[in-house]
């Protein structure tokens, strides 16, 4: 049986972990982030990323999920807290978590998303709040698509609000974060020289076709715009066509990532339909 460390006082070790719930850069630098939550965790163990620490409270018997979770990580350190420090780390004022994951940062490498003839993938420009990058991955995740990318300068997918909002989907669905338009553009190139007709889309109020007018079959890469200015002028510039979602009533706008959740929708009813036997006459 793997050795158990046990973290009483807060040590460098804590004051890193502590500090990764709240500093994008410190996370960036650890390369780690803290998973909270029994599905988040379990969906980290089941899709093989890499957990290098499960945390649980000193002199605790843990449940039958916990200690499978435990066995089936069978890399990762162990780590037994004081439960005050354990409660420290958990996101909950009322509880103590049985188990918290920390686990290792993927690349954000656009090769990770799967491409092919049918790729549908997500890029959501300069999103400024984790809850609602946590909200589109997970209906990304629902939907069918391929991926999503966050482009620009971005609230952090690996913040606990964002990991909490997509209930384990960031786990299950590729999720890369790029500096600008211009590495979706040239990996959509790359793309296109494999012999791949990837369209780029992007969602505006007053684009010139309504969503379910368009085709949303074959490879597409659809852009939405941050929660108040939209997509950026020059995501606008470079996309194949402009594509908007009618609405009414007296809302001016939509949610970000209730307005992406639209399109995976759409995209999702278009694929089901294309792909539905014809009845027999």
């Amino acid at each position: 049986m793997a050795r158990t460390l046990r973290i009483t006082t807060r040590n460098a070790t804590f004051q890193q972990w502590q500090a990764s719930l709240t500093n994008r850069g410190k996370r960036q630098r650890a390369g780690e982030f803290i998973v909270q939550g029994v599905r988040s965790i379990s969906l980290a163990v089941e899709h093989g990323w890499a957990i290098r620490a499960l945390l649980f409270a000193e002199e605790q018997t843990l449940s039958r999920w916990a200690g499978g979770i435990v066995d089936r990580a069978g890399g990762a350190a162990r780590v037994a807290l004081a439960p005050e420090l354990l409660h420290e780390l958990g996101g909950k004022e009322d509880e103590v978590p049985e188990l918290l994951a920390v686990v290792g940062l993927p690349d954000d490498d656009l090769t990770r998303i799967p491409a092919g003839p049918h790729m549908f993938v997500v890029v959501f420009d300069r999103p400024t709040t984790p809850g609602n990058i946590g909200t589109l991955v997970r209906s990304a995740d629902a939907l069918g698509a391929s991926g999503v990318v966050i482009t620009g300068h971005a609230a952090d997918p690996y913040d606990p609000k964002a990991v909490r909002a997509s209930t384990g989907s960031l786990f299950a669905l590729p999720v890369v974060r790029v500096a600008s338009h211009r590495d979706v553009l040239d990996w959509a190139a790359g793309l296109r020289t494999h012999g791949i007709a990837v369209e780029v889309l992007g969602t505006d109020e007053h684009g010139d076709v309504d969503i379910a007018e368009h085709d949303l079959t074959g490879a597409k890469i659809v852009a939405i715009g941050n929660e108040t200015q939209g997509l950026s002028n020059a995501w606008r510039q470079s996309c194949d066509r402009m594509v908007r979602i009618p609405i009414g009533g007296s809302a001016s706008s939509l949610n970000a990532a209730s307005a992406g959740t639209i399109v995976l929708y759409e995209a999702a009813r278009q694929r089901t339909h294309r792909a539905a036997p014809s009845p027999r006459r």
